[in-house]
């Protein structure tokens, strides 16, 4: 597996110094190249804000990669890693956290088992929703995990529903020790989402985890929004912490009636005989079919 994940490994150290690359090797086996390790990632607390996003397709990677995101999340299926694979190779350079499945992993074991699946095939860290007692396991065999706090979708009936987290005080309270519960089972990050920003930036001054905001304000070590909604690739309506950069929406929508458009033109113009026309076809050399017919009609 380790050969999907080659990235830039051939560059020479003095070359990737230059582009202010690390060289490294993935858990696979594979050298490559990355903007960030884990250990530099935690030397920006306090210092930088970094900015994180997930791309969906090969082209968001590549396209957020060069415009200088720092880290990216990249959705990862066990049973199906083709895509988190493409998108690995599509931004060789840039740290990822794949995000791993909730209810792939049912113990200690199986938790181990898909992180280091995942860091085989290139993944710089595990994003996950797991309990303290799963992160532990990986962070013990050596994978860097992200852990996940405040509005965890898939854990929302906890919460009262996808809304905001810790606007009253027992709230809060839940959610600091929470994320002091995932400190001490090894994590290096906490994705913290749909707080409010006063109560991030408190816990984040009291944390040595990495804090990733989403709908969370500016208080976090790391700002993270989805390429869907940078890009704007969906319609209306927006989550409150979204923040549309671009249309895509309606570039889709446009690209889509010219589809149709395209279609139906091909349509009449085939009915109409307009289509081919002579430039498009092939003719028979002089005398070719007169040959050919003598000698059907011969047999």
């Amino acid at each position: 597996m380790a050969s999907h994940a080659t990235g830039d490994g051939n560059i020479p150290s003095r070359e990737a110094n230059k582009k202010g690359l690390k060289r490294i090797m993935t858990v696979g086996g594979a050298y490559g190249t990355r903007n960030y390790t884990v250990k530099d990632l935690k030397d920006q607390k306090g210092k930088n804000v970094m900015i994180e996003t997930v791309p969906f397709s090969i082209e968001e990677a590549a396209a957020a990669e060069e415009a200088g995101i720092d880290t990216m999340k990249v959705r990862f299926d066990p049973n199906n890693p083709d895509l988190a694979i493409n998108i690995r190779n599509a931004a060789p350079n840039t740290f990822m956290a794949f995000s791993v499945p909730l209810i792939a992993a049912a113990d200690e074991t199986e938790a181990v088992r898909l992180a280091y699946k995942a860091m085989e095939i290139g993944a710089d860290a595990v994003m996950t929703q797991w309990s303290p007692k799963l992160i532990s396991a990986a962070t013990e065999a050596g994978v860097p995990v992200q852990a996940h706090a405040g509005l965890v979708p898939r854990r929302s009936t906890w919460t009262g529903g996808l809304k905001a987290v810790g606007k009253n005080i027992s709230e809060a309270l839940w959610i600091f020790e929470q994320i002091k519960i995932f400190e001490a089972a090894g994590a290096y990050a906490v994705e913290v989402e749909v707080i409010p920003e006063e109560l991030l930036i408190e816990i984040s001054k009291r944390t040595t985890l990495l804090t990733s905001s989403i709908g969370a304000g500016s208080g976090g070590d790391i700002q993270f929004l989805f390429a869907d909604d940078i890009l704007g690739n969906n319609g209306p309506p927006y989550p409150r912490h979204s923040k549309q950069y671009r249309n895509f929406y309606k570039l889709k929508q446009e690209m889509q009636k010219e589809r149709v458009g395209g279609f139906k033109d091909f349509i009449n113009d085939v009915k109409e005989g307009k289509f081919p026309e002579k430039h498009h076809i092939v003719s028979a050399p002089d005398g070719l079919i007169n040959d050919f017919l003598k000698k059907i009609e011969n047999k």
